[in-house]
């Protein structure tokens, strides 16, 4: 079974003096992550997003739907990427998220996809 993993952060952390070093240093964990995806000979997919900041949203009420630039989030923390990874449950699925570096305030939610033959 797929599921996505969805990751949330605050974008704010990569900002300031220490900010390149820490995505350096979260950008080292993803390809870490990446190595062991394809050295266990599953299938996986992901990429990581631009900036909330580039995002736009249409938000629906009464079935009328509005632009709105950036993410339209009561939150402090953005979608920034996501991987697809095959998976035999929902624990495995969980062992992967775990990998998924995330300094910070932030979350990962885990996901199966919807297969399209259901």
């Amino acid at each position: 079974m797929q599921y996505m993993l969805l990751i949330t952060e605050d974008e704010s952390i990569y900002g300031g003096d220490d900010g390149a070093k820490l995505m350096e240093a979260t950008l080292a964990g993803h390809m870490k992550l990446i190595e062991a995806l394809s050295v266990s000979g599953r299938e996986w997919s992901g990429n990581r997003l631009k900036g909330a900041d580039t995002a736009t949203t249409i938000k629906y009420t009464g079935g009328v739907g509005a632009l709105h630039d950036g993410p339209y989030s009561e939150t402090h923390e953005e979608l920034g990427g996501y991987y697809i990874v095959e998976a035999d449950d929902l624990d495995g699925a969980i062992e992967w998220a775990r990998m998924i570096p995330l300094p910070g305030n932030g979350g990962i939610e885990v996901r199966p996809i919807w297969p399209n033959d259901e």
